[in-house]
């Protein structure tokens, strides 16, 4: 019982200092990169205020949430805190200016994170296809898995194309040199992600796993998330020679030896330092690396810096 009291002790002491160890950073780089005193006039819609027509695809710094339909996962002030990772409906992610969503489900249909579940993914097709319904010009990164453990829905594939038909970007590399005005109307890149069921083929209206790729670090501990992001983005190919989307995730994950479980005051330990990240890649030589930014609790701060960082792009300013 001692050396486990030991233990926790000397972890909350190692949080502690990987905390101040970005503070530190932050006080000393600053947080300013290229297009970071830009903000929308309406996040619902951003992407047609940078015009559409000048919009490459892969110049798109896509805001992202992890976990993105767990906002009413579990039961509230009981299990809820444990898997909570966003507090915003996918619709009013969406409205806040979110472009990449993050849905895990179970075989029977059911959003889930690890063993607790929410409700139906019948709920996310339909914030969707309200948002898409009032805007004309969004373009939605829709990644849908199966949550690991589980079975695949049955036929869940002929579910998607038969709810998002009309929207449907359908699987091409070209789509990543297109701008946004040469995909409409079309507006959703649907890639889903089965455990056991064959992978979406070439050219057909879903995207397979292959095109969204990233590297999960399971740690709590936020420098060390911090760092690894940056060595792992560094690794990747340039935005202009990639034909697949490679995320970054700007959360830390609760972790069993360390006495914080909840996810909110453990992801909190690197929420704050998203422009800083950004700022970090021009500083490290890999801002020409980043595409997709995520994180959990998102808000308009967060969306604000990869927008700003897409105008910078797109006025060829970065």
């Amino acid at each position: 019982m001692g050396a486990q009291i030991s233990k926790q002790k000397e972890r909350i002491q190692t949080v502690s200092k990987e905390k101040k160890s970005l503070v530190t950073l932050q006080e000393t780089s600053g947080c300013n990169f290229p297009g970071c005193d830009y903000h929308p006039s309406d996040r619902k819609k951003w992407m047609a205020d940078l015009n559409i027509e000048k919009v490459h695809v892969h110049n798109i710094v896509w805001p992202g949430t992890h976990d993105s339909a767990t906002n009413k996962i579990g039961i509230p002030f009981i299990s809820r805190p444990f898997a909570q990772c966003q507090s915003l409906s996918v619709y009013d992610q969406l409205c806040l200016g979110t472009r990449l969503l993050d849905i895990r489900i179970q075989e029977d249909r059911k959003v889930c994170h690890g063993v607790l579940t929410t409700y139906s993914v019948d709920v996310v097709i339909s914030d969707v296809k309200k948002f898409l319904s009032e805007t004309q010009s969004e373009i939605i990164i829709l990644e849908i898995r199966t949550e690991f453990g589980h079975a695949d829905p049955p036929d869940f594939d002929k579910y998607l194309e038969d709810q998002l038909n009309e929207y449907l970007i359908h699987q091409d590399d070209h789509v990543f040199t297109k701008t946004v005005s040469e995909l409409l109307p079309k507006r959703v890149i649907c890639i889903w992600k089965p455990s056991k069921s064959a992978q979406p083929k070439p050219g057909g209206p879903l995207w397979n796993s292959g095109h969204l790729k990233d590297n999960w670090i399971d740690t709590d501990l936020p420098s060390r998330k911090f760092e690894s992001n940056i060595k792992h983005l560094s690794e990747q190919q340039p935005i202009s020679a990639r034909k697949y989307f490679y995320r970054v995730e700007n959360t830390v994950t609760p972790q069993a030896d360390n006495p914080i479980l909840c996810v909110k005051p453990v992801t909190n330990r690197i929420h704050p330092h998203g422009r800083l990240f950004i700022n970090q890649c021009f500083a490290r030589g890999c801002a020409d690396k980043l595409q997709v930014f995520s994180t959990d609790f998102i808000d308009g701060d967060f969306v604000d810096a990869c927008v700003g960082l897409t105008y910078a792009r797109v006025e060829g300013k970065a």
